[in-house]
């Protein structure tokens, strides 16, 4: 099935990307080239391309002096990126909050604790989501830890509770925000150093217990103890290690056929999105065309271009999590860009259609159960609002298994973290309660990459809790909002 579709804008091949889709080098080039397009024709001498020239400079110009605040929202996978390498991202819009000799320190300082700390200094963008953006973050960087965001204003704090307890995770940022107010550098400081006292006290707890309960192994009963264990696994050593290879030779020849099952979803996604880029009426070398729907577009670009790489790069059904997690991000770029044209206000970041997440961001939610079960809202698109409100079935989507077609949450487990890249960086609670009575939903766990439960893959770390406060000092709870800026003082 062909997945290389790009946009060819009708009459304006001079932007056409290559046909298998945007490379690494050339999509720079692509998003500006529009720029440059009309060069061509001036040699004509027409005083028509003379104008759009001049047009599309000043557009250039402003491009590289608009503020930050005018800037459109570095992606989360951006963000994400730089913190699998680094733990602390100052976005260029934020860059006033934390100097780079700060964030290089506070980095440092991070490592040196051996507490997984992440650290994200953003502007206070919409499109972030506000509470959403620690799920969306810690989804998109995949590891466990300790995750600090600043948005704008505001402070707040999440942890996986395998590795901190996310109500304490919060106090400690509420703390340090209120100690320390209007200083970025001693907010972020004071955190690092309570977090890792604080971790630090719970390692030593555990490690005391741990050396009181092996204290008799000194002793002659210790070491006749230690001989007849060391008899017991010789014998069954050799047994054991069958069972682990019999075990895991069963695995992986069922990862490579869910795979193969669930490629196909993902090749039909890829298609989809590409044939949206390509239907896209948007040229980058219009006059009109600002700074900002340059960036959508170059996002919207960037996430087919992942999403291609992510699928050749798979290997086990897990691993497509990340192909539907760029097509998600890219489908909202462009309805940022499709915004942005119309003069409309920017969407909200919102889950995509839940009765089919090809179609884009949901606008509102609506009432749906499954054949038999219990009534619960999902997020749906307005095109299925539509269909709702004059009494016809949504579009579901529907994907291969074995052989026939059913709609995705009837499909098991094998495409548990497909639909986890679309709808888990909106909470880790978000999706399983969406599909609770459904075959999808009995193989969901309850932490973050939406795998197998306990058969060959990790379901998750644990819960994942905290966030911003509710009182714009960051008191409350997860979800409680940013508040009308009292309370405990600004970021």
């Amino acid at each position: 099935m062909a997945i290389g579709l790009v946009p060819r804008n009708a009459g304006h091949r001079q932007v056409q990307p290559p046909a298998d889709g945007p490379r690494a080098s050339d999509r720079t080039g692509m998003v500006k080239s529009g720029y440059m397009t009309g060069m061509s024709v001036i040699a004509q001498g027409t005083r028509r391309a003379v104008l759009v020239v001049a047009a599309t400079v000043l557009v250039l110009v402003a491009a590289l002096f608009t503020s930050g605040s005018a800037h459109a929202a570095t992606s989360i996978e951006t963000v994400a990126k730089a913190l699998r390498t680094s733990p602390v991202y100052v976005d260029p819009a934020a860059s006033g909050k934390l100097s780079s000799t700060q964030a290089h320190d506070l980095a440092q300082r991070i490592r040196d604790t051996g507490v997984p700390i992440y650290v994200a200094v953003l502007p206070d963008d919409p499109a972030y989501g506000g509470n959403k953006v620690f799920d969306r973050l810690r989804s998109a960087v995949g590891r466990p830890g300790v995750y600090a965001v600043s948005l704008g204003s505001h402070f707040g704090a999440a942890s996986d509770s395998s590795v901190f307890p996310g109500s304490t995770a919060q106090a400690l940022a509420q703390r340090n925000l209120r100690a320390h107010p209007g200083d970025p550098s001693a907010i972020l400081d004071g955190f690092v150093a309570d977090v890792a006292a604080s971790a630090g006290n719970g390692g030593s707890d555990q490690g005391s217990r741990q050396s009181h309960g092996t204290g008799g192994v000194g002793g002659v009963g210790g070491v006749g103890s230690l001989i007849a264990l060391g008899a017991v696994v010789v014998l069954l050593g050799g047994g054991g290690l069958l069972l682990v290879r019999r075990n895991t030779g069963r695995r992986q020849e069922r990862e490579r056929a869910e795979l193969e099952q669930v490629r196909g979803a993902v090749e039909e996604d890829i298609t989809a999105y590409g044939e949206t880029l390509d239907r896209l009426d948007f040229v980058p070398s219009d006059p009109e065309a600002t700074p900002e729907m340059l960036e959508d577009y170059g996002r919207a670009l960037d996430a087919y271009e992942t999403a291609k790489a992510r699928s050749a790069a798979a290997r086990r059904p897990e691993d497509v999590r990340g192909v539907s997690q760029a097509l998600e991000e890219g489908r909202f770029a462009l309805a940022v860009l499709d915004a942005r044209r119309k003069g409309l206000p920017l969407p909200e970041r919102r889950p995509p259609c839940f009765f089919d997440p090809r179609h884009g961001p949901s606008v509102q939610d609506a009432e749906w159960a499954p054949e038999g079960g219990t009534p619960r809202t999902v997020p749906v698109c307005a095109a299925d609002t539509a269909r709702l409100a004059d009494g016809a079935d949504p579009a579901v989507r529907t994907v291969p298994v074995g052989g026939e077609r059913r709609p995705y949450w009837e499909a098991g487990q094998a495409y548990a973290p497909w639909a986890g890249g679309y709808f888990g960086s909106y909470g880790s609670m978000f999706l399983p309660g969406l599909l609770a009575g459904t075959l999808l939903g009995g193989s969901l766990g309850g932490g973050y990459g939406y795998g197998y439960g306990g058969d060959g893959y990790d379901g998750g770390s644990g819960g994942f809790d905290g966030g911003f406060g509710d009182g714009g000092g960051f008191d409350g709870g997860f979800g409680g909002g940013f508040g009308d800026g009292g309370g405990g003082g600004g970021f």
